[in-house]
């Protein structure tokens, strides 16, 4: 497992400020020594963005523009803000800030607190969770743990969209959002949480955003003496910035523009927690004279694993849809991606751990390996066919199977019913195993149906539903089991789950594989119901579901392996189908009906200063389509033959040759590489269309207005069969 960014290729401190734009492409470059104004970079997966900021900051302080002390970078992790400050270090800019919005704002609170409000700071609570409880039992509202985990859910989303409890449940409804109980009820322990907290003189998390928000509009001496230390501002992940970090950002800001914000629309996945994109697709318009940087050259992923990426966000639909980045990987060729269908679940999952160990075997180490997964709930299944493999595995971003809080309690239950089952009323009118079980976990919570919405209601009852599964399958496997004997195989499967945290593959959440990458990974459970997920409903929600399978495929440099199991358990139902987003990309299948989008090329926007006017948009482009056997196009290489790279060529070869001598001419006289005149595809295009005139030349992609300016007559006098010569004296 390692950060989703390469590591500084220089060891060595570069030894002067042109040193550090050394290996930089041309639009990192152009990153880097955008230093006046504010930048955007819109920067696709694996496009090398944290290189691209770092070096841009390193670049202004070494050659003067810069003072390391008022420059601010604000990500979104620690590790990630740890990273950054690293890597300038290694550029020879240490003395940057580079802090998280929480981090950099307590940090101000903290200085200020005694000039601003008086008296020493209220202490910051780390969990909520207690003082929800606490809210709860003073407004007389039960809560088990998983309720208590979703409310205190609602509490964050509110506050860092900046709304009060009396708004809540408007603020909700307008949002989409499925509240866990009564909004009437969530807006009361709301209100009932933050009178808590005035009792008891402390502060959360999101109160730090909300008190140095409150503190610069009240105060304009404090904002000022911030502003006079921060003068230059750099914003990462720019896209899950909340409207609460938007409005600190804009107040540490003040009337100046030396921002640099960096994102990728199409990554964005954390909406429910109050993230938007807006902040980044409406930039230009609140910033006209911006520089927009597009990164679109993918370093990570072979053209394979890029291939497919691109494909999945062709069908896109919505506002971040019509700003996709089209990636172009810069790695040599690797595998194509590996689409496995399997009978159920179980068999799914061993045969992921029977795949491991062979690239385990064959040199790959097991660190490069990850299985990536919708919900931790999935989590167990996998658990056991690695422990059953002998295959070393950890957990990211979810407890163990077992060691969850739900999972332990269940246990705790089935092993008091199995002693002493007899006296249980619940187990009366049960007989077979499966029945027991659910009688059990019905007082846990279980329920037949599983509850509206996410969070952790929903996890919790999936772990608990996963204990009823097995419950089935272990029945099914030996007839006359009894409780005990179910107990005694939890316990054997949670002993044998003690494996080796070091070197291990990778089990994660997608959500929390945001930001890594591996050799290889494993995409499982890609059905409809899991991807998307059952209670994705609205457009906005099976978009984001897109995009989240979007953030698993990048994640792969080389292998990826795409699974899916028709049946839950053994002997189930065949019912189930591969996730609508694989429609099209999957071999066998056919592209879901809809509208295709045309991603975005990489390259520099230019604003202009003083002006107020949006930039322009850009006009909507009908789907690519092989004109050989009609297949959708989405690869930037076919859609420039406009057919499929195994589709049957009608290329006149005697003409190719002749427009790829005069490309070679062309070259030689301005000084420039062969590629820069024209790429191969495009000649092939052109040797594969042969134009008779202007209208049809332009039709070809790679071939823009002024390259038709500057070349058109001479590539249509040779696809006329004339010699320049001969066209020059008929003009």
């Amino acid at each position: 497992m390692t950060a989703a960014t390469h590591s500084t290729l220089f060891p060595q401190v570069p030894d002067s400020a042109d040193a550090v734009l050394e290996g930089l492409d041309p639009e990192q470059r152009e990153v880097a020594t955008a230093l006046h104004g504010p930048v955007c970079v819109l920067a696709g997966a694996g496009t090398g963005k944290t290189r691209a900021i770092t070096h841009r900051i390193a670049y202004g302080v070494r050659s003067g523009i810069l003072h390391p002390s008022s420059v601010l970078a604000v990500t979104f992790t620690n590790r990630a803000a740890g990273e950054m400050r690293g890597r300038l270090r290694q550029l020879g800019a240490a003395g940057v800030q580079a802090r998280t919005f929480h981090s950099a704002a307590l940090r101000q609170l903290q200085y200020f607190w005694p000039k601003a409000i008086g008296g020493s700071m209220p202490r910051l609570v780390d969990r909520k969770i207690q003082l929800v409880a606490d809210a709860a039992a003073a407004c007389r509202i039960r809560l088990d743990r998983g309720e208590l985990r979703d409310v205190t859910a609602e509490i964050e989303w509110s506050k860092v969209t900046q709304t009060v409890p009396a708004d809540y449940a408007p603020a909700a409804a307008k949002a989409g959002r499925e509240s866990p109980r009564d909004p009437a009820e969530i807006a009361q322990l709301y209100s009932a949480y933050e009178d808590v907290k005035r009792e008891r003189s402390v502060i959360d998390f999101e109160d730090v955003l909300l008190l140095t928000v409150a503190v610069l509009q009240d105060r304009h001496d404090i904002a000022e003496q911030i502003r006079a230390q921060y003068q230059h501002f750099v914003v990462d992940e720019y896209q899950d910035v909340s409207p609460l970090q938007q409005r600190l950002l804009e107040l540490w800001l003040g009337e100046r523009e030396s921002l640099c914000v960096v994102g990728d629309a199409s990554q964005t996945i954390y909406s429910f927690t109050g993230a938007t994109p807006d902040h980044l697709l409406d930039f230009r318009t609140r910033h006209p004279g911006a520089t927009v940087v597009k990164l679109v050259r993918d370093y990570r992923s072979t053209p394979q694993v890029v291939h497919l990426a691109n494909g999945l966000l062709a069908q896109a639909r919505g506002r971040a849809a019509d700003h996709r980045l089209e990636l172009v990987s810069q790695r040599a060729a690797g595998p194509e991606p590996v689409y496995a269908e399997y009978t159920d679940e179980p068999a799914e999952a061993e045969g992921a751990a029977r795949r491991i160990r062979e690239l385990i075997a064959s040199g790959i180490p097991a660190s490069e390996i990850a299985i990536l997964f919708r919900t931790n709930a999935q989590s167990e299944t996998y658990e056991q066919a690695l422990a059953d493999a002998g295959v070393p595995y950890q957990l990211r971003g979810a407890e163990r199977f077992f060691d969850r809080p739900e999972v332990r309690k269940a246990g705790i239950a089935l092993r008091g019913a199995a002693r002493f089952g007899g006296n249980d009323s619940l187990l009366d009118d049960v007989v077979d195993l499966p029945s027991q079980v659910r009688a059990v976990l019905s007082g846990e919570g279980w329920t037949t149906q599983p509850p509206a919405g996410s969070g952790a209601v929903r996890e919790r009852w999936e772990s608990l539903a996963a204990l009823v599964n097995l419950a089935q399958d272990f029945a099914a496997a030996k007839p006359g089991a009894t409780l005990a004997d179910l107990v005694a195989e939890l316990d054997e499967r949670a002993s044998a789950q003690h494996a080796p945290t070091v070197q291990g593959v990778t089990l994660a959440s997608l959500h929390s594989a945001k930001g890594l990458e591996w050799d290889v990974v494993f995409l499982v459970g890609v059905a409809e119901g899991m991807m998307p997920i059952t209670y994705a409903k609205t457009d906005e929600q099976i978009e984001e579901e897109r995009r989240l399978l979007y953030v698993g495929v990048t994640r792969a440099r080389e292998h990826l392996h795409v699974s899916w199991a028709l049946s839950r358990s053994p002997g189930g139902r065949s019912n189930r189908r591969p996730s609508r987003f694989l429609d099209g990309l999957r071999p066998g299948s056919t592209a879901t009906t809809g509208r295709t989008t045309t991603g975005g090329a990489g390259g520099i926007e230019r604003g202009i200063p003083g002006t107020r006017e949006s930039a322009p948009r850009r006009a909507q482009r009908v789907p690519a389509r092989c004109r050989v056997c009609g297949r959708t196009l989405t690869d930037p290489g076919e859609m420039k033959l406009m057919r499929c790279d195994d589709c049957p060529s009608d290329m006149n070869e005697g003409l190719y040759e002749r427009l790829r001598e005069w490309r070679a001419d062309q070259a030689r006289s301005s000084g420039q590489p062969a590629f820069c005149v024209f790429t191969d595809r495009t000649l092939m295009a052109i040797a594969e269309s042969a134009p008779d005139d202007e209208r049809e030349l332009a039709r070809i992609p790679g071939v823009g207005m002024r390259k038709l300016t500057r070349y058109g007559a001479d590539v249509l006098a040779i696809c006329a069969g004339q010699s320049l010569a001969q066209s020059t004296d008929q003009d």
